[in-house]
């Protein structure tokens, strides 16, 4: 039996996998020799690495902060079974080339996103070689992120994370079988609507028939099924969701403060009734709306708790150290009386998004940013940021999608026209692909076109902050300036109604005697300072009848910057029972 905790991909499970994390060879390429001398034929004198852990952390096994362009890595396998294996890189920065046994699988571009390859080509008995070359680099075209563009760290922005950084597996899947299947909870007709697509269909026979099958059950009961003809791509199919329980019949609805998830299984056969594939997944019925200034879960006015996460461990960087770290790091936000997170500047691992499932937590998913706008970087985000958006879809935590932050990597937003369309250009395509979550364009500040409004205030004094948002026309009008230099809105655009949400606050950090470390605002001499300033600030954003919600900075320090409720190794810095009093002060 599968254990969907454990799966590289808890939301698309074939049974058949084999984890290829762990110990591989690798090796720097300083002078970039390793194509022109094949080292995909012949691999190099070596040293040992832990994938995915990047060269750059303690985990790796290396622990080298020093800034490598092109890295190499090898790793063997061994096989039973040539037929229907698939190799999957849930994450590799930046631009990867992989080999099979010396012959090119292909290359991928992106830092954040799944992909994967065929290896049925190539595939021998028993021993099989990989061989990856990835280069990364300083460019601020790139989608970073959080990753310092200088030879050092520096203000916000931490050590680089280069190569393979999440985990890397084999499945056996056929050539011709499912490659995904988008799951759409209609929450108000009370059914699921899915529409499935197969992998390679171009190259299938145009004169074969198949058949798509969907078994959705909830806590082991059956609840709807479907078996029909696959003729077109994502040809949307209804199924029930409806179950009986007691004498009354309904849908089970997923919320914080009941997550419940719903089983389902997809199965694909030829026409002569033989299974090509079979895989596990499972879905969420909720609705998130906004209606008349307000956010809506399930028809039901939400208030966003958030607290800004980075998703950053002093051993292993952004990649986790395991799956426990994971959860240990949602049980401190659901203690600290939060009910979401806003994952900041990383497309985390999918078992965190399985996790947030699982516990009920809104997730606002946001793209890395790059630090410079021309047209390479207008490219790169594109390309990665659709991939994100398609892989991220099903999951039920994933409430709002911020495909840009304080105007980083659109520079001059707030009166140029061009990077003004660009993020216009991207709000339409995310909701092209996903019409009902809200889409943030350029959370904090300048917006173009956005559902929701979005603003960063470190105001420290929670008097000075009420009296600032005392006059919501004042904000929304662009008569009130946010940390000295920024308004709401970019111009040529202004308020239609939105929810407002402060998506970042707080910052508040404990004196000390480095000057490098930093947070927000002055230093704070003890605990009862921090929970005062704490409390005067989050009471006066509560108080305010016309705010929706509100994301504190932060949850752990990260590196230089100590302005989380916990420190680096999780352990908390205030009483979290009063943190988590004031959070739900006035809604639960």
């Amino acid at each position: 039996m599968f254990n969907r905790r454990e799966h590289p991909r808890p939301q698309f499970i074939r049974e058949d996998f084999l984890s290829l994390d762990g110990q591989w060879d690798f090796t720097f390429d300083d002078q970039n020799e390793g194509l022109k001398n094949k080292w995909f034929h012949q691999f190099p004198e070596s040293r040992k690495i832990e994938v995915p852990f990047t060269y750059e952390t303690q985990l790796s096994g290396i622990d080298e902060q020093e800034q490598h362009s092109v890295v190499w890595y090898e790793k063997t396998f061994s096989v039973d079974d040539l037929a229907n294996r698939v190799l999957t890189f849930e994450g590799s920065d930046y631009y990867t080339k992989v080999w099979l046994n010396g012959e090119l699988l292909g290359d991928h571009r992106g830092a954040y996103e799944r992909f994967s390859f065929d290896l049925a080509d190539y595939l021998v008995e028993g021993e099989n070689r990989i061989t990856v070359r990835i280069v990364d680099s300083l460019m601020n075209e790139q989608p970073r992120g959080k990753q310092t563009w200088k030879e050092e760290t520096f203000g916000c922005w931490y050590v680089g994370t280069t190569g393979i950084w999440k985990s890397v597996w084999l499945e056996k899947a056929a050539f011709n079988g499912l490659r995904a299947v988008k799951m759409t909870p209609d929450f108000d007709n009370d059914c699921i609507i899915l529409e499935p697509s197969f992998k390679n269909k171009a190259l299938l026979p145009t004169d074969k028939n198949y058949f798509f099958e969907a078994t959705v059950t909830f806590k082991g009961e059956l609840v709807s099924y479907h078996r029909s003809l696959f003729v077109h791509e994502m040809s949307p199919i209804q199924m029930e969701t409806r179950i009986k329980k007691d004498s009354n019949w309904g849908t089970q609805r997923w919320s914080p403060h009941e997550p419940n998830l719903y089983d389902v299984t997809f199965k694909l056969f030829d026409e002569s009734n033989n299974e090509i594939d079979s895989v596990v997944s499972y879905f969420g019925m909720r609705k998130i709306s906004i209606e008349n200034g307000k956010v809506l879960l399930n028809n039901e006015q939400l208030y966003q708790r958030l607290i800004l996460d980075q998703g950053y461990w002093p051993e292993s960087g952004l990649t986790p150290p395991s799956i426990d770290a994971l959860e240990k790091d949602l049980d401190l936000t659901i203690e600290s009386g939060y009910n979401g997170l806003r994952k900041h500047q990383k497309i985390e691992d999918e078992r965190f998004m399985y996790l947030c499932d699982t516990k009920g937590l809104l997730v606002w998913v946001e793209m890395p940013s790059t630090y410079i706008f021309n047209d390479l970087a207008m490219t790169n985000l594109t390309d990665e940021w659709r991939q994100i958006v398609e892989q991220h879809y099903n999951h039920p935590s994933v409430i709002t999608w911020v495909p840009f932050n304080e105007s980083w990597g659109v520079k001059g937003i707030v009166d140029l026209v061009k990077p003004q369309q660009f993020t216009e250009s991207i709000y339409y395509l995310t909701k092209a692909i996903d019409a009902n979550r809200p889409v943030i364009t350029n959370d904090g500040w300048e917006h173009t076109i956005s559902d929701i409004l979005t603003l960063h205030d470190y105001e420290e004094f929670g008097a000075a902050f009420a009296e600032r948002y005392a006059d919501k026309e004042a904000i929304v009008e662009n008569d009130v300036m946010f940390n000295r230099d920024w308004f709401a809105f970019a111009k040529g655009y202004g308020y239609k109604g939105q929810p407002i949400i402060i998506s970042e606050y707080g910052g508040i950090a404990f004196e000390n005697s480095t000057e490098e470390n930093w947070g927000y605002g002055n230093q704070v001499k003890n605990e009862a300072d921090f929970l005062e300033r704490f409390n005067r600030i989050t009471h006066a954003i509560q108080d305010l009848e016309y705010i929706n919600g509100f994301c504190y900075t932060q949850l752990t320090d990260v590196e230089q910057e100590i302005n989380g409720l916990y420190t680096p190794d999780r352990q908390p810095k205030v009483t979290i029972t009063e943190i988590k009093a004031t959070n739900e002060r006035r809604f639960k």
